[in-house]
């Protein structure tokens, strides 16, 4: 009864233009399992008090289920509950967005904790689940708690899936506006494969937090190959 009630409240926030606009950013998801419902109705429905019983109910039909379950996720304080309901759903988890919006608050206070179990998902077969990894370490272990092993951990996956290799792009760039003489070297010695590197480059480059002189340096490193 849950799930019937929680695809009732789904459809009736249905934006069908909205839904048809995601479709095109989906390439993995099935269109039809894409309900339309926006960001805002989503995270407002995964703070509602009875909803916590939809976290049993997988796998789920619907892309926006996903969504849900991972605002909701989001949103748990304990953290014990909240890592052992991730490492549930991680393996159902089969796109970029429920991956990106998977951010769990309570994270932030057990970074130790974190720390281990991003070492394990860094080493799965799950494509998202090594993307959620480097998304981890991206967002948590980049500021006072960095250290220079962590991006050793994200330049040594070789990966040919797409969406593994944006993220530790993205990871690179993030990490030379906020470690930049740490993270250089990997760009200077050419320590990640080629389309990582030039694609963190591009980020790089785009990027407001890299100064005018960080970028000329970095355009210095673009391979001749285009992407």
């Amino acid at each position: 009864m849950i799930n019937e009630d929680i695809l009732k409240q789904l459809y009736s926030l249905q934006d069908t233009k909205y839904r048809d606009f995601q479709g095109k950013l989906l390439p993995t998801v099935d269109p039809e399992t894409i309900i339309g419902v926006r960001t805002p109705d989503l995270r407002k429905l995964a703070k509602e008090d009875d909803i916590g019983a939809f976290l049993g109910t997988l796998p789920h039909t619907y892309f926006d289920e996903n969504q849900l379950h991972a605002f909701i996720l989001s949103e748990i304080k304990d953290y014990d509950r909240c890592i052992a309901l991730v490492e549930r759903f991680l393996p159902y988890v089969d796109n970029w967005a429920t991956c990106d919006q998977l951010s769990p608050k309570v994270f932030r206070k057990h970074k130790p904790e974190l720390l281990t179990h991003i070492k394990i998902w860094l080493k799965s077969d799950k494509i998202y689940t090594v993307r959620f990894a480097v998304g981890m370490l991206m967002q948590h272990f980049l500021d006072d708690d960095f250290s220079t092993a962590y991006p050793k951990l994200v330049a040594a996956i070789r990966s040919d899936e797409y969406y593994i290799n944006m993220m530790r792009a993205w990871y690179f760039a993030t990490a030379l506006a906020k470690q930049y003489d740490a993270i250089i070297p990997y760009i200077e010695q050419k320590k990640l494969d080629s389309w990582t590197h030039s694609k963190a480059i591009q980020k790089a480059v785009e990027s407001f937090r890299i100064t005018p002189e960080q970028k000329e340096y970095l355009r210095t490193f673009r391979l001749q190959k285009s992407l």
